[in-house]
């Protein structure tokens, strides 16, 4: 979706057309694997970060045209609607002091789109869903007046036969809070903001990483969970997962936005095969760009929000490779702890992917699955199934088992000592205190009652760099 489309409506003869080259685009990207034509590089990195304007009263600001004008950084871009952004960080590997490198860059751009208020602007926040976010700010007219969002919008609705999606959110605690309402457009789908964190490996071992990010995301979403409020009701620990799941329902097929239908097949483009023969086509823009550059595959691959995604992208000398895209983690709290995240992910997901064909036999995709919306739910202390148990754990046990792992595999790729103590060490003093993101918005609401007052101390908390685990109330 980071490609825009065609201004006008869609003709069926578009369709036609889409689909015909989607066909030959998938046939000639499978056959490019079979060949070894793609990219055998790795373990490369990157990362995506959607993050909220607000104004001086802590509520949206949607002004990020303005914004984005002033800014003028080509790494900072527009997100749905007009309150959100989204930051980009430069591709880089794991050895070293690269994940360092990334950290500064995050921070300092950070901190430029802070420097960046205006009138229009306050500041801006990274957090999972923003609390003081009411439900107006999210009508049609806060979109980015952008072709492809217009057009994601108008044919969401068409596929749904212009009915509306009925959002029912409840609490998993007894006697818990629920939000219940209906929709006519894409907008509750800004509600959220996430990490999403990019991960490039040789082709042929693709879909062992792959199929590691589907067993790690549970306990990534619990280690990282930020967003337990929505429109001031307390309902998940990470409610930004069911939000975006229900904003693009309705549609016909299967569920736009999932963890999927099964574990990843050796040819990690069967993935693209699948796209195709499961999921109508939603946007028919047939660009001008060389179909070697794959422009109607990716553009459907866009229009499917896997938690754990596959990416086609391009290298050094244009040479098509894919890679993994985790979105499971919610934006925030601090660049610190964000970095921690990326750098438990990165070496557990290393330090499995050679054993995740056993645990695939032990686990199979449907508990995988079951565990990331346990973990989404009840946080740390969702109890989760593991490959090998004979009984479940704590998902605060299952991050605190997955530590040496983690802590080998980014030995095993380079990563300077003192950097994987720094991170790792984040994550454990994170739990120790049993503080995530979303526990602290919770403790800080409980003991002041002020989503407004909670906001400010998160905002000062996030400019300082403090680990959440540091965070006062």
């Amino acid at each position: 979706m980071g490609q825009d489309v065609a201004a006008g409506g869609f003709t069926r003869a578009d369709f036609a057309h889409f689909e015909a080259r989607l066909a030959e685009e998938t046939q000639a990207l499978r056959d490019a694997f079979a060949a070894g034509q793609l990219a055998d590089d790795g373990p490369t990195i990157g990362l995506e970060l959607e993050a909220w304007l607000i104004d001086r009263n802590f509520f949206p600001a949607p002004f990020n045209q303005s914004f984005l004008e002033r800014l003028g950084d080509p790494n900072v871009v527009a997100e749905l609607s007009q309150f959100n952004i989204e930051v980009n960080a430069p591709v880089l590997g794991l050895a070293g002091r690269d994940l360092a490198a990334m950290h500064e860059h995050l921070s300092a751009t950070m901190r430029r789109c802070a420097a960046n208020a205006h009138e229009d602007v306050a500041t801006v926040v990274a957090i999972g869903t923003l609390p003081t976010l009411r439900e107006g700010d999210l009508s049609i007219e806060a979109m980015t007046p952008m072709n492809r969002y217009a057009a994601l919008n108008r044919e969401v609705q068409r596929a749904r036969g212009n009915a509306p999606v009925e959002i029912d959110i409840a609490s998993p605690e007894p006697g818990g809070e629920r939000f219940a309402a209906s929709y006519r457009d894409v907008m509750l789908e800004a509600a959220t903001t996430s990490l999403q964190l990019h991960l490039q490996v040789p082709c042929d071992r693709t879909s062992l990483y792959y199929n590691a990010s589907v067993i790690l995301s549970a306990p990534l979403v619990a280690i990282s969970a930020n967003a337990p409020f929505l429109f001031g009701r307390r309902l998940w620990q990470e409610t930004r997962i069911p939000v975006f799941e229900q904003a693009l329902g309705g549609v016909e097929g299967p569920p736009r936005v999932s963890m999927g239908h099964g574990w990843m097949e050796p040819d990690p483009t069967a993935i693209f095969a699948e796209n195709m023969a499961l999921y109508p086509v939603i946007l028919p823009d047939c660009s001008d760009e060389s179909s070697e550059r794959f422009p109607c595959l990716r553009l459907h691959n866009g229009t499917i929000w896997r938690w754990v995604r596959p990416i086609v992208g391009f290298g050094e000398g244009g040479r098509p490779h894919v890679r993994i895209e985790q979105r499971v983690m919610a934006a925030g709290p601090s660049v610190y702890d964000m970095m921690a995240n990326a750098a438990l992910y990165f070496g557990a997901v290393h330090a499995l992917a050679p054993q995740v064909e056993r645990m695939m036999r032990e686990m199979p995709f449907e508990a995988a699955t079951c565990n990331f919306y346990a973990a989404a739910q009840r946080g740390l202390d969702a109890s989760l199934v593991w490959p090998g148990e004979t009984a479940e754990l704590s998902a605060r046990a299952l991050v605190e088992r997955l530590l040496p792992l983690a802590e080998k595999g980014l030995g095993d790729l380079g990563m300077d000592a003192d950097l994987i103590d720094k991170y790792l060490g984040a994550i454990a003093a994170r739990l120790a205190s049993g503080r995530t993101g979303a526990s602290w918005q919770l403790a800080s609401y409980e003991k002041h009652g002020d989503f407004h007052r909670m906001l400010a101390t998160y905002l000062e908390n996030q400019r300082l760099g403090l680990p959440v685990h540091e965070w006062p109330l």
